[in-house]
């Protein structure tokens, strides 16, 4: 198969041909239609993730058909047209059997513990707990986008923020994540503020549901939760960081009323991983700060539903769509030259 293959960190990979994937007993291998080009894959790419080895195939956000099935596998078939939770749980521990899959400590991640979708093909285990099928009508462009940015922000705003129609929202960074909080936080009924330096991205913010659009300039965390505080008449009720970094995450606490909710989608890596947020505020007005990590595949129909019925769309943050060719280079490109909205990969 024809397959973006890294082997070197921070090095533009390479489209080449590789050995088609082995089905695993418990799984199925997929003829990939789309697949989407996320910020979490330029972290693998630039070796931010220890799961990662060399020579690595990137990609997670995937839709496709089954091309062949293990013998483990008993609901599914070839001919199925799935996509998948970036997160794939091992569906028995107790951690699964509480229903909380997207954090299964055993979990495996296509792009990061095994090669992934940037392929023709790929391999995906535990095939009975982790798909979910495409439904009729839904283009592979659209579904491929649900995997990663859209699940998770829709639970993330969804559960963890519990946002209500005419609560104030702050989303802090409008890339792929970001649009997908403000599409979901909007259709909910909330009063939303999206934060970007990038006019192409406060354009797609607004395009999506936001209702205000805040370029953060050159303000500390400090003066960025001032103007936000101002722009949510007295402080939102959620904020969600879609960006990742120690300055984004600190201004979302502190632009919060009392007994607000700060959602944690962006990875904090490396230096931000042990970021020092207000804990003195979170501890005097009862905020709670919450971390968000995907969305399991049995939590996905009633985003479905919402999709099918109207009430949020995907498919509209997709801004552009490559051959597989050009992954490499949209995959270099991330984060500073990407457009408004996402990049999916058609092989």
């Amino acid at each position: 198969m024809r397959a973006v293959v890294v082997e070197a960190f921070g090095v533009v990979p390479e489209v080449r041909d590789v050995p088609d994937p082995v089905c695993p007993r418990d799984g199925v291998v997929v003829r990939v239609a789309a697949t989407g080009v996320c910020r979490s894959d330029w972290h693998a790419w630039q070796g931010h993730d220890d799961d990662v080895t060399l020579p690595h195939v990137p990609g997670h956000e995937l839709a496709g058909t089954i091309v062949e099935v293990g013998p483990d596998v008993r609901a599914w078939q070839v001919g199925d047209v799935v996509t998948v939770p970036f997160v794939m749980a091992c569906g028995t521990c107790a951690t699964c059997r509480a229903g909380d899959q997207q954090v299964c400590p055993h979990q495996t991640q296509p792009g990061f513990t095994q090669w992934g979708s940037f392929a023709e093909l790929v391999a995906l285990d535990h095939a009975d707990t982790n798909l979910v099928r495409v439904p009729e009508g839904m283009s592979p462009v659209a579904a491929a986008a649900l995997g990663c940015r859209f699940a998770t922000s829709y639970r993330a705003v969804t559960v963890h923020a519990a946002v209500r129609p005419h609560d104030e929202v702050v989303v802090l960074g409008c890339g792929g994540v970001g649009l997908s909080a403000v599409m979901v936080a909007a259709a909910a009924g909330a009063h939303v503020v999206a934060v970007d330096p990038s006019p192409g991205a406060r354009r797609a913010a607004h395009d999506a549901g936001a209702h205000t659009t805040l370029d953060p300039g050159a303000d500390d965390p400090e003066a960025l939760a001032a103007r936000l505080v101002e722009a949510t008449g007295g402080g939102a009720h959620a904020t969600l960081d879609a960006l990742g970094s120690a300055a984004t995450a600190q201004a979302g606490v502190l632009a919060l009323r009392r007994r607000g909710r700060h959602v944690q989608v962006g990875l904090l890596l490396r230096d931000d991983a042990r970021t020092a947020l207000p804990m003195d505020r979170v501890v005097a007005w009862e905020l709670s700060v919450h971390g968000s990590h995907g969305m399991a595949a049995h939590e996905y129909p009633a985003m479905l539903a919402a999709i099918a019925e109207g009430r949020l769309a995907p498919a509209t943050l997709v801004s552009r769509t490559i051959p597989l060719e050009d992954a490499p280079g949209a995959l270099a490109g991330l984060p500073t030259s990407a457009p408004g909205g996402m990049t999916v990969v058609v092989p």
